[in-house]
């Protein structure tokens, strides 16, 4: 399989203003950052869909906004996994899933962010919930808490096909296990450690190279993998995508500023 169809990278969110000037034109209207996103990424996840579900609207004007093979990994509203803690959450999860499936063809997967002090101890939610999930969907879920690295978890998973997300995260393990046939990192770092979001400001080179040496293992045996970055990570996300994509050997873009910057 070609691998731009095997790679799917990008970054956490898109609407950032402090991205103008150095990965969106300066002058850029917050209703066009997803066009010239895409022209550089070919998938990003959507972190406003955390705080709220989206409507059916905005879902469509997502899909419109993005050329052909881009895609879209969706976490699930705090709701459903940080206030109902996946107790009594399915018929919210149900209608979420459905609004997402007006991205048609480019929902790449929705992501289940449990809350850090969500414990092994809450596993009977989890083995409720998971054959509750509509077919048809990519699911990933990533625990927060350490207590859930055991074989026990990764037999859950694998028994109803959902991806446990591998995460670079304070503490916790960089392990990454394959309980289905997509992967999904994130690379999310310390919240609230940078001022702005305009350079990356933390070399972040080792851990990348870590990850350069542990993925292409894994590669063969899935159909896709989703990665992406946070700010928080090392900065300035977009160019930590493009950084790692370079040492993975994919091909990258150049950014709407640098294109803007050619012209004068």
């Amino acid at each position: 399989m070609d691998s731009n169809q095997v790679w799917h990278l990008g970054t956490m969110g898109f609407s950032y203003s402090d991205w103008q000037g150095v990965f969106y034109p300066l002058g850029a209207k917050p209703g066009d950052y997803l066009h010239y996103y895409s022209r550089v990424f070919q998938a990003v996840e959507l972190d406003s869909t955390f705080y709220a579900a989206p409507r059916e609207s905005q879902v469509k004007r997502w899909a419109q906004a993005t050329p052909p093979g881009f895609l879209f990994c969706a976490k699930t509203p705090q709701q459903i996994t940080h206030e109902l803690r996946l107790i009594d959450a399915v018929d919210e999860m149900k209608r979420f899933v459905a609004v997402m499936q007006h991205l048609e063809e480019k929902l790449g997967a929705v992501l289940l962010q449990m809350p850090p002090d969500f414990t092994s101890a809450e596993r009977d939610a989890v083995e409720r919930f998971l054959p509750s999930l509509p077919e048809g969907v990519r699911f990933a879920i990533e625990f927060r808490h350490r207590s859930w690295y055991t074989s026990e978890t990764l037999e859950l998973l694998k028994a109803h096909g959902v991806c446990w997300a591998a995460t670079e995260y304070l503490q916790l393990p960089r392990d990454l296990f394959r309980t289905t046939d997509f992967l999904y990192v994130r690379w999310i770092g310390q919240h609230g450690r940078f001022q702005n979001h305009r350079s990356e400001q933390l070399d972040v080179s080792q851990s990348l190279a870590d990850w350069k040496t542990r993925l292409p293992a894994e590669v063969p045996h899935v159909q896709r993998v989703f990665g992406f970055f946070n700010n928080d990570f090392a900065g300035f996300s977009p160019g930590t995508c493009n950084r790692f994509k370079a040492m993975m050997g994919l091909p990258t873009n150049r950014f709407p500023a640098e294109e803007q910057g050619a012209l004068f």
